[in-house]
C-alpha cells in the first residue's frame, strides 16, 4: 500500500525522480515497470504495471456508452521504466494534460499514485475543504 505525499521537481526534460521509499517498493513489486495515464480530475495516475494490467482489462470491458472514458484512461496510458538514476520520463502530452511544470506532488493512494501540479493540488484540496465533508463520510471518525 502506497501512502504519503512527496514534493518533487520535474527537470527540463520532464523527468521526475521517484522517492527512494517508493522506488524500492516498485522495484520489488514490479521490477520498476509502471504505467502513467490521465485522470479527469487533472492529475496523472501512476500504477505498478501488474496493477494497471488488471485495471486495463476491466476498463476494456466497459460498454460502448463509456467509450469516451476508455479513451481518457486507455488512450492516454504510457508504459515507462526507471532510468539508472531512478527517474521516470513523463511524456509531454501527459505533462500538458495535467498542467505539470516544475513543482509536482506525488501522492500515495493505496495501490497507485497520483501526480499533481503542486499549485493545482493545493487549490483542489482548498476547494474540497471549503465544500465540506460529503455525506458518505458522515459516519467516519478517527
Amino acid at each position: 500500500m502506497f501512502q504519503g505525499a512527496s514534493s518533487l521537481n520535474l527537470d527540463a526534460k520532464g523527468r521526475m525522480t521517484i522517492p527512494a521509499r517508493h522506488r524500492d517498493a516498485l522495484l520489488l513489486q514490479c521490477e520498476g515497470r509502471i504505467t502513467l495515464t490521465k485522470h479527469p480530475d487533472g492529475c496523472l495516475l501512476l500504477f505498478p504495471r501488474p496493477v494497471w494490467e488488471k485495471r486495463r482489462e476491466e476498463i476494456a470491458k466497459w460498454p460502448i456508452s463509456a467509450r469516451a472514458w476508455q479513451r481518457i484512461f486507455l488512450g492516454n496510458a504510457s508504459d515507462v521504466d526507471f532510468d539508472s538514476a531512478g527517474r521516470i520520463l513523463i511524456a509531454p502530452e501527459l505533462r500538458s494534460a495535467a498542467g505539470l511544470t516544475r513543482d509536482v506532488m506525488m501522492m500515495g493512494m493505496g495501490g497507485h499514485f497520483e501526480i499533481w501540479d503542486a499549485a493545482k493540488l493545493a487549490e483542489s484540496e482548498s476547494n474540497a475543504i471549503a465544500a465540506g465533508m460529503p455525506d458518505v463520510l458522515n459516519d467516519f471518525s478517527f
